[in-house]
């Protein structure tokens, strides 16, 4: 049975408790630059997020519980894995394809099945000189988290899950769990 953050009880049996974490974003985060253009993908899976500094999980996740539902088109958001895009530009006028942004995992390419915009102004895919935009992507299935996960924008690849984020998330469950007592 479903707890109120969307896990079942065993799911929530194998997690870290929050508060405990000590990452920040960006350690949790895959980018991307093209030309003018910085992208970063941050996943918003409990799990992950559990480990990340306390001020930063709760931002994190009441992203995740505002704007999924948006993303999924449906309450059912855990059967969607859940990420915070956002877009990021150093001259003015700079285009972006939110389309074109898509994950590989276990072998499949996959492609959003929902974007939640967070900023308004997010559909005019035009972006000012140092304009930030956000929204929340939805991947329908399950991110297998232990295996490899690369982020694909157009001809551009982030393939450092597996060699620098992976470590560094089991290492801060470790710590995690021994800060928790747990």
């Amino acid at each position: 049975m479903p707890s109120p953050g969307g896990l079942t009880q065993e799911a929530e049996t194998l997690l870290v408790p929050p508060g405990f974490g000590t990452l920040l974003q960006d350690q949790i985060s895959l980018q991307i630059q093209s030309g003018e253009l910085l992208i970063k993908v941050t996943p918003l899976d409990e799990g992950i997020i559990r480990l990340t500094a306390p001020d930063t999980y709760e931002r994190l996740r009441g992203l995740a519980e505002i704007h999924g539902p948006r993303a999924t088109r449906t309450q059912l958001a855990s059967q969607y894995s859940l990420f915070l895009v956002s877009l990021f530009s150093y001259e003015p006028d700079v285009t972006y394809e939110p389309e074109d942004l898509l994950l590989v995992n276990r072998g499949l390419r996959l492609r959003p099945q929902g974007i939640a915009p967070i900023t308004p102004s997010w559909g005019t895919q035009r972006l000012g000189q140092q304009e930030t935009r956000m929204a929340i992507y939805a991947f329908e299935g399950g991110i297998e988290w232990e295996a490899d996960l690369v982020v694909e924008y157009q001809q551009l690849r982030n393939e450092i899950w597996t060699d620098q984020v992976l470590p560094l998330l089991q290492a801060e469950r470790s710590k995690v769990r021994a800060r928790s007592g747990g």
